[in-house]
């Protein structure tokens, strides 16, 4: 009897304890405490805080589209003698989002997220949780890599201080190179050590070339159209810009198809206007948010979330992974029917084209106009003729 109230007891303990454990994951989760500390920032940011600007800023707005990102990287995989702009137009019909999009012209780009998935989308969720924060590690990590000599300009990129801004550009607009480096190396000594920097094995075909930085390898070049990347960094605003949106794959407003293979993507709800970039949560799917906040500071401006959505998500927090509904839209309000005026002995009734919300008052009224054997707005009709079939379907209403 002592052996089974032990028992007891011991179950009572473990239940209490995961029910603690359970409740302050559910609170880190909805809270403040779903936020990455600096340690885990530096961590995630380290392998490709170095690339150039504009290949850097796609990358950071395509992670927040994890489930496009997947279907990218296995589309590239499936076509492995694509890149540039050739594989970007063999993915001009897919619906995803264009930060996805123009990631295909990267082939090891989207291998490397795809294969570290769960740090593709732990970066998005930082990229839009806390946007200033990433961009002030991404400079810190250039000023570090600056600061051991291993972040310089060559033939491949230029590197220009702009007081303590580092930015890092193609050294040509039509030819892009995208480096693999070794953070253990070009940072010097890492400074968490219980948070070592995110590492990867170096990519199939690179090489280190002489003279250049050390610790960096590098591919082939990819060529790229002008106007290519429609990402830039705002450095002073701490902010990802939208510089531009002319490019075929970015468009923002709903196109009819053209001969042109610039202009047949149809219907693309693509990039705002120029100016700050937002999240698109439609093309999220069925990703949950990191936080239950997160989701409805983004969600909610889209107008797609309910208060039905919301009371079914306290209900059951799973519901968060379930896709989102679009919010229903609604119909119009049926105009007032005219008023009747007796004249004559008869209802008389201004017709209005069977165009809008009046047509079915006026097929009402066509009845006592059929009485007397004509149509108002028709003139005389043969009244000795019988109408066949439904007489509200005269050649009046085709």
């Amino acid at each position: 009897m002592r052996a089974l109230a032990i028992r007891f007891v011991i179950r009572l303990l473990s239940l209490m304890l995961f029910a603690g454990v359970a409740s302050a994951y559910s609170h880190a989760q909805s809270g403040a405490g779903a936020e990455f500390s600096q340690q885990e920032l530096d961590q995630m940011l380290a392998p490709i805080a170095l690339y150039p600007d504009p290949l850097l800023s796609q990358i950071m707005m395509a992670a927040t589209y994890p489930i496009e990102v997947v279907e990218a990287a296995r589309w590239s995989q499936a076509h492995p003698g694509l890149r540039g702009e050739q594989a970007l137009r063999a993915v001009q019909d897919k619906d995803w989002e264009p930060s996805v999009k123009s990631l295909v012209a990267f082939p090891q780009v989207l291998a490397m997220m795809d294969q570290n998935l769960g740090w593709t989308r732990r970066l998005g969720d930082a990229f839009l949780a806390q946007e200033p924060m990433v961009i002030d590690t991404v400079q810190n990590l250039r000023r570090k890599a600056y600061a051991e000599g291993n972040l310089r300009s060559s033939d491949r990129v230029r590197v220009a201080q702009q007081g303590q801004t580092i930015v890092i550009e193609p050294a040509s607009p039509l030819v892009v190179y995208v480096p693999y480096y070794d953070p253990w190396v070009v940072y010097g000594p890492w400074w968490w050590p219980a948070y070592p920097p995110v590492y990867w094995r170096p990519w199939p075909g690179y090489f280190a070339a002489p003279g250049v930085s050390v610790g960096f390898f590098w591919g082939a070049p990819v060529a790229v159209s002008a106007g290519f990347f429609f990402g830039a960094f705002d450095w002073p605003r701490r902010s990802v810009q939208i510089v531009h949106v002319n490019h075929y794959y970015g468009n923002t407003v709903n196109v009819t198809r053209r001969t042109s293979v610039f202009n047949r993507q149809a219907n693309v709800t693509a990039n705002p206007a120029p100016g700050t970039w937002k999240h698109n949560p439609d093309h999220r799917r069925s990703v949950a948010y990191r936080s239950e906040s997160m989701r409805q500071q983004l969600v909610q401006p889209h107008g797609r979330a309910s208060p039905e959505r919301t009371a079914e998500i306290r209900r059951d927090p799973r519901a968060v992974d379930r896709p989102l509904a679009p919010a229903p839209r609604a119909l119009p309000s049926p105009a007032p029917a005219a008023p009747l005026a007796r004249s004559g002995g008869r209802h008389e009734r201004d017709f209005s084209p069977p165009n809008g919300a009046g047509r079915g008052a006026a097929m009402r009224g066509e009845g006592s106009r059929r009485a007397e054997g004509r149509h108002e707005d028709r003139g005389p009709r043969n009244a000795s003729k019988p109408e066949k079939g439904n007489p509200h379907r005269g050649k009046g209403w085709q």
